[in-house]
C-alpha cells in the first residue's frame, strides 16, 4: 500500500453535509443501489455550487466483528445501506445548492425509506488518506468502515475523538481516517426536507460522530484493534460515547470533486466502470465531453486524480 498521504485534497471542502440512508422499503437492493449511483446521483452532480459528493454503500448483511465495543457501550442497530457527503467551499455555495435542491429532495422518495442529514458547518477533518485515486467509482479497494457513535454531550467528547483520531491515524496500517462531528440533529426540523422519506431517529443516532476509517484488509484491521494503542484507547469508550455502531463499506462512487462532475456525476456510475473497462478513451474528448455538461462546459477523467 502506499505510504503517501493524500488528505490535503479534502481541504477544499470548508462546509459539508454527511447523510446516512436506508433504502425503501420493499425495492431489490440491487435496484436501490443502481438507481442511486445512477439517476439520483447525476441530478444531484448538475446542482449549482456543489463542490464535492461521494457515495459509499454498506453491506448491511455484514455487521459483525467490525469495530470493538466495550464492556458499558451500546450497540447502534440501525438498518442503514450506505451514506452521502456533499461539500461545498463557501456558504453561499452551500445556499445555492440548497436553493436549488427542491428536484432533488423530490426524487429521495423513490428510493429512500430513511434519509438524515447532518450538518458540518466548519468541514470534517480527513487524518490520513493514502488511497492515490481521489475520484474512486466502483467496488471498495479496501476494508472500510463507517463508525457511528454517540457522543456525551459536552465539549469533552468530541476533543477526545480528535485526539484519538490524530494518534491512530498515525499508525502505518491505516489507510484512511476522516472524522465527521457535525451539529446535534434535531428531529424537530426534519433534514433533509424530504416528502414521504423518514427524518425521525432514535436517540442514539442524535449527538453523532462519525469515523471513516480504512485498511489493506480485514486482518490488517482486527490486527490493528488487537494492538495496544488501540486497547488503550477502548477502555475509555464508555466515558465520552454512550453507543457504536459499524457499517462496512463495499461500493465507493465520486461525483464531484472540486467543483467539477466526474465521469460517474455525469454520465452514471456504471456508464463510467464501462467506459474504463472498453478503453473508449474517446469519451472523454472535449466535443463528446461537452454533449453531456453544457452546464458545466467541462468534466473530469477518472485518470486526473
Amino acid at each position: 500500500m502506499s505510504s503517501v498521504d493524500y488528505s490535503q485534497r479534502d481541504e477544499n471542502v470548508r462546509h459539508n453535509v454527511y447523510a446516512s440512508v436506508r433504502k425503501r422499503d420493499g425495492l431489490p437492493f440491487e435496484l436501490f443501489a443502481n438507481y442511486w449511483r445512477d439517476v439520483h446521483s447525476t441530478l444531484c452532480s448538475r446542482l449549482p455550487g456543489l463542490g464535492f459528493y461521494v457515495q459509499q454503500h454498506f453491506d448491511r448483511s455484514h455487521t459483525a466483528n467490525l469495530f470493538p465495543v466495550a464492556d458499558g457501550v451500546r450497540r447502534i442497530t440501525a438498518v442503514l445501506d450506505g451514506s452521502a457527503e456533499l461539500g461545498f467551499a463557501t456558504k453561499e455555495d452551500q445556499s445555492r445548492f440548497g436553493e436549488a435542491s427542491t428536484i432533488l429532495y423530490a426524487d429521495e422518495r423513490n428510493l429512500f425509506s430513511e434519509a438524515i442529514a447532518y450538518i458540518l458547518p466548519t468541514g470534517s477533518k480527513t487524518f490520513v488518506d493514502r488511497e492515490k485515486d481521489g475520484i474512486r467509482n466502483g467496488p471498495d479497494r479496501l476494508h472500510r468502515i463507517h463508525v457511528y457513535m454517540s457522543r456525551k454531550f459536552g465539549a469533552d467528547a468530541a476533543h477526545w475523538l480528535e485526539d484519538v483520531s490524530a494518534g491512530l491515524a498515525a499508525d502505518a496500517a491505516v489507510q484512511k481516517w476522516k472524522l465527521h462531528l457535525p451539529s446535534p440533529y434535531d428531529n424537530a426540523h426534519p433534514a433533509p426536507p424530504s416528502p414521504d422519506v423518514g427524518h425521525h431517529i432514535e436517540d442514539d443516532r442524535l449527538n453523532l460522530a462519525v469515523a471513516e476509517i480504512a485498511f489493506e484488509n480485514a486482518r490488517t484491521a482486527n490486527e490493528f484493534f488487537s494492538g495496544s494503542g488501540f486497547q488503550r484507547l477502548l477502555v475509555r469508550q464508555p466515558q465520552h460515547l454512550d453507543a457504536i455502531g459499524a457499517y462496512l463499506v463495499t461500493g465507493f462512487y465520486t461525483f464531484v470533486r472540486d467543483g467539477v462532475p466526474t465521469a460517474a456525476g455525469l454520465r452514471g456510475s456504471r456508464s463510467a466502470e464501462l467506459i474504463d473497462t472498453v478503453g473508449a478513451a474517446n469519451q472523454f474528448a472535449p466535443d463528446i465531453a461537452a454533449q453531456f455538461a453544457p452546464l458545466h462546459g467541462r468534466s473530469r477523467h477518472l485518470a486526473d486524480a
